[in-house]
């Protein structure tokens, strides 16, 4: 799909992604899951330089989720591997490319060495304005409401904050992305159609699109008819068709 059919004036501001089929995808080549990775590594490349070239302000990656550190032991210590070569190898590509790198979740949970270059690629990016690129790791949303409702608890009982005043904003606040917009786009690759405990809060308005395309093999030509069916739909956030018009 041609990428001049897309309505520049219609885009989404923020584009959220499931990325799946990795591991289906080396299965049907005959090769171990790694080979996968390695390959769906490659398609977030293309697909941040693709969102960055179509003026997508804000994109967020399910990169790593918490239920991800469940999986066989070789296999997490080869995705941390991994997320530590495309930090460093995509580095220069981002400050090119204008892209600031932010990261949510439980990033504690991170090996240290992960952590260390994800902090520094962050600090060398902070500046950088034409895209946000947000990569949830060790993420889970059920995770973040819970940390959330700690958070206002505690200021609650501290008298910091008053009950009665606690509203969406007060909620979004203490979410760990305060201060990205709701996501208008949500998609998942590989034929799967459920969340997975991704932005819970944060899709409540979102349009989904669900492909069956393997996340190796998503293209740019993929991603603009995923925005084109997003610009076809009538988004009434609860409102008739008739108000909208």
């Amino acid at each position: 799909m041609n990428e001049d059919i897309i309505n520049k004036d219609n885009l989404p501001k923020h584009i959220a992604i499931i990325m799946d089929g990795n591991g289906r995808w080396a299965k049907q080549k005959g090769k171990l899951r790694v080979f996968g990775h390695e390959h769906g590594a490659k398609t977030v490349k293309k697909i941040v330089e693709a969102c960055g070239s179509l003026g997508i302000e804000n994109l967020t990656l399910y990169t790593f989720s918490t239920e991800n550190w469940s999986r066989p032991k070789r296999e997490v210590e080869t995705l941390m591997r991994l997320l530590v070569s495309s930090l460093r190898k995509e580095l220069s590509t981002l400050v090119k490319n204008n892209i600031k790198l932010k990261a949510i979740g439980s990033l504690d949970s991170l090996p240290s060495l992960a952590q260390k270059e994800l902090m520094e690629v962050i600090e060398k990016t902070e500046k950088n304005s034409k895209m946000t690129l947000t990569l949830a790791l060790s993420y889970g949303s059920r995770e973040e409401l819970k940390n959330a409702i700690v958070q206002i608890s505690n200021k609650v009982k501290n008298n910091i904050i008053s009950p009665d005043s606690i509203d969406e904003s007060i909620i979004n606040n203490h979410l760990y992305t305060h201060d990205l917009p709701d996501v208008d786009l949500l998609i998942r690759t590989s034929g799967e159609c459920r969340i997975s405990n991704f932005l819970l809060w944060q899709i409540a308005y979102a349009e989904l699109y669900f492909t069956d395309t393997l996340w190796p093999d998503f293209t740019k030509e993929h991603l603009c008819e995923a925005i084109v069916n997003y610009q076809n739909r009538e988004r009434r956030f609860g409102k008739t068709s008739e108000q909208l018009n």
